[in-house]
């Protein structure tokens, strides 16, 4: 068995595409550093990421591939699904084999597979969009915290900036330890050193750090929530399928 060892980023996985071409040499896995080897392994490769590599790999692609179907290799990466990186490996050499897209031919099991991680991105994706609830702060800057499934942050902070670009507001991935600022101007990557921060691990603000009618607002929402709840109508079951339970600690009429 050959491996190839790279730094489990996207760059590096477009990277080990190229060597592999470069050197006529292909790996049965991919393998991030620093994990355990799997048993009889013939052959290891440790590839160093390299942006140019990556980048006529991915200029490749484009000339191959639809839109769409670059838009799934970049949101199914970021399933972080163990066996991910193989699948895209695999879904890239028989592209460039083929010399044409492949993106439509399901009976493959890779084309298959990445099309179903790429339908649940979406959804996570969407779930971001629908769940997410804004604190005021005492500054005026709105927070919220969330822990997706997925690394989907990134495909949902366009629609904040559309949606809310009159205020400034702050998305953080309690998972993760990242999030995005917006400052109503810019959206800028932010990450926190200092987890002793409560409400970075909570998702809950100290009430000394919220806007002084912040509080009050959190309990109409519950109030309102409440009140137009039907309890004949109450469905446990389909209401854990429509909001996933992941979300709930984070959601104020959960509280």
């Amino acid at each position: 068995m050959r491996v190839f060892l790279y730094d489990q980023s996207f760059e590096g996985l477009l990277t080990c595409v190229f060597e592999a071409y470069a050197q006529h040499c292909f790996p049965d896995q991919l393998i991030a550093e620093g994990e355990v080897l799997p048993m009889f392994v013939d052959e290891q490769m440790t590839i160093v990421t390299d942006r140019q590599k990556a980048e006529r790999v991915w200029k490749g692609l484009e000339k191959h591939l639809s839109p769409s179907a670059m838009t799934l290799l970049t949101n199914v990466w970021l399933s972080e699904l163990s066996e991910v990186a193989n699948m895209l490996f695999r879904y890239i050499r028989k592209t460039f084999d083929a010399g044409k897209s492949i993106e439509t031919n399901f009976a493959d099991p890779d084309v298959l597979a990445l099309s179903q991680i790429f339908k649940k991105v979406r959804y996570e994706r969407l779930h971001l969009m629908q769940f997410i609830r804004f604190q005021k702060t005492i500054d005026g800057t709105y927070f919220a915290a969330i822990e997706p499934q997925f690394n989907t942050l990134p495909l949902a902070i366009p629609h904040f900036q559309d949606r809310f670009n009159d205020q400034p507001w702050m998305i953080y991935d309690t998972k993760r330890r990242y999030g995005y600022y917006y400052d109503l101007k810019t959206v800028e990557l932010v990450t926190f050193e200092d987890q002793q921060m409560e409400h970075l691990v909570t998702g809950k603000l100290q009430e000394s750090m919220m806007d002084k009618d912040e509080k009050l607002f959190q309990d109409l929402w519950r109030t309102y929530f409440k009140a137009i709840a039907i309890k004949e109508r109450w469905n446990p079951r389909k209401h854990r399928k429509d909001l996933p339970f992941r979300y709930w600690k984070y959601l104020t009429e959960k509280q």
